[in-house]
């Protein structure tokens, strides 16, 4: 017992993978300062020209959204009530529910619920008690399904349990649910992708309704829904999540930003390596859309919000219909003004601070999810997929290319006067420099924090930046800048061609490391007040449904 905190043993017992820690956790007062680092957002939109039949729709699918919360709850931790029920201060519930658990995932998934332990690798997907190699010697093939779980049978021998019967229940419920919503959807594709959504979650097969989401590009409301990245799967990066968005596009803007898409196949060509490391062809049915996100569950709502989605994941699906991205515009516009900017005043040296803008935040962002479509999909020798290959360190590597390419195909697109005459990339390397700031207070053993601080060491190695020890603030040095910007996109681009996963160790093994001298920047940023991340404010009220 600790600060009004207990935490039953049933409650220990479903935790995965936990050993007893010797972490400092918080109390009432530091559980308060720790909530005040979100600022908050309220998800909503102008839903006065849909018809009720839409409304109607809308209503249900956050139902269906609610369910895939609960699962993911089921994924991380296990039943959330016995958790949630047995902590008595506001303050510290109110944390455990935004981090989806008792670990912080803005700060290097430390606990902060007396009692627990680190938070273990492999979530809730394989035994606690479980080997790697153990899990290597079981001969079932389905054991690396993405749809999947790993459980001990009568005997204490491992077996696989497809997520359509671990989690039966919910998945029937969620299943027609989205069939009565696809009576009200007036988009025929919608129509079609909620049905065919309906049918994978009764039996895995997650092909079909993939590849009717990424025939839907027409409708005004968008549904991002089911088991879809892996993050949470630490151990070994072969289980997806559960989640879902419910995003309405703004057509204009999109209309505007998809025209990249058509010079996908020549920014293929203009990356900087070997033939062979950019010999596949980006499809041309690739699409790019700008919506604001009104609903949002599961792990897309965990800590630390996204400001954008690429997908599909499937290699198969993206070679045979190309990728969907999607921005988020009230989310990134709601990062920028409240963490951004503060950043900006105390870490980036005055004369350079004209040069953060939002304008530049956008398009570092948009081009970043463009950069997912490019590289390859499959090692040069055709045999493997690049996911497949690096295993557990594949969303650090892909995340990585994607940041220093995103960068460097604005630096091409100006070249040809793809981003306007006025546009000026040293708007982009210096709100990039802001924005690595605000990631790297996450910790860095997430995927994002891991690929912020090895570029924040690449970049300071090559002397893309120097910092005033007097001031305490960095300035951009643009041409180094550019050139290890381009070095390091070598490194990510090569490392998914060859599909070497030793590298990729090597190169996380040797670069992500948070130095002193940044962990007295990051103090500095948390002492002068400014928020973490966003928190969404959501709901049927919100939404006037």
């Amino acid at each position: 017992m600790r600060n009004g905190l207990l935490i039953i043993s049933a409650c220990l017992s479903l935790l995965i993978g936990c050993k007893t820690s010797d972490a400092t956790y918080v109390s009432n007062t530091d559980a308060a300062k720790l909530v005040e680092e979100y600022t908050t957002i309220t998800l909503t939109t102008d839903l006065t020209k849909l018809s009720k039949d839409q409304k109607k729709m809308l209503t249900l699918l956050v139902e269906v959204s609610d369910i895939m919360d609960d699962l993911y709850w089921k994924q991380v931790w296990g039943d959330k009530n016995t958790l949630l029920n047995n902590i008595n201060d506001d303050n510290l519930l109110k944390l455990t529910i935004i981090n989806y658990g008792p670990w912080n995932r803005l700060n290097n998934d430390i606990p902060f619920v007396e009692g627990i332990g680190e938070k273990p690798l492999g979530a809730q997907y394989y035994p606690s008690d479980m080997t790697k190699s153990e899990f290597d010697k079981l001969q079932d093939p389905n054991k690396v399904n993405h749809y999947s779980i790993i459980r001990r049978d009568s005997l204490n021998n491992l077996k696989v349990i497809p997520y359509h019967i671990a989690y039966e229940k919910e998945l029937v419920k969620a299943s027609s649910l989205l069939n009565k919503a696809a009576t009200y959807a007036e988009d025929s594709q919608l129509k079609v992708y909620l049905k065919t959504v309906a049918q994978s979650f009764l039996d895995d097969d997650y092909y079909k309704s993939d590849l009717a989401w990424m025939d839907l590009k027409n409708s005004k409301i968008d549904f991002v829904v089911g088991p879809i990245e892996r993050y949470e799967d630490q151990l070994y990066g072969y289980k997806n999540s559960f989640e879902a968005m419910i995003l309405v596009k703004d057509v204009e803007l999109s209309n505007k930003i998809d025209k990249i898409v058509a010079h996908l196949p020549e920014l293929q060509k203009l990356l900087p390596v070997e033939q062979a490391y950019k010999s596949e062809v980006p499809s041309l049915e690739s699409d790019l859309a700008v919506c604001d996100i009104i609903y949002s569950k599961g792990d897309a709502n965990r800590a630390g919000k996204t400001m954008a989605l690429y997908l599909p994941n499937d290699p198969k699906i993206e070679k045979e219909k190309g990728s969907r991205t999607i921005y988020f515009r009230n989310c990134m516009k709601a990062k920028f003004d409240e963490i951004i900017v503060p950043i900006t005043k105390e870490l980036i040296v005055p004369s350079q601070q004209q040069h953060v803008t939002f304008d530049a935040f956008f398009e570092n962002t948009m081009l970043i999810e463009v950069a997912h479509n490019l590289g390859l999909n499959y090692t040069i020798d055709g045999q493997h997929t690049v996911i497949d290959q690096l295993k557990e360190h594949y969303s650090v590597i892909e995340s990585g290319k994607a940041d220093v390419v995103g960068l460097y195909l604005i630096n091409e697109l100006q070249k040809f006067n793809k981003l306007g005459g006025d546009h000026n990339i040293k708007d982009n390397y210096v709100t990039i420099m802001a924005s690595i700031f605000r990631t790297l207070r996450f910790g860095t053993t997430n995927t994002s924090g891991k690929v912020n601080i090895i570029r924040f060491n690449y970049f300071s190695k090559y002397g893309a930046f120097e910092k005033d020890m007097v001031t305490g603030k960095y300035k951009v040095n643009f041409d180094k800048m550019h050139e290890a910007m381009v070095n390091l996109a070598k490194i990510y681009l090569t490392i998914q061609g060859d599909g070497d996963y030793n590298k990729a160790s090597k190169l996380i093994y040797d670069y992500a490391i948070t130095p002193a001298d940044l962990q007295s920047d990051l103090v500095k940023i948390e002492s002068a007040g400014i928020p973490r991340d966003i928190e969404f404010i959501q709901g049927k009220d919100q939404l006037g449904l």
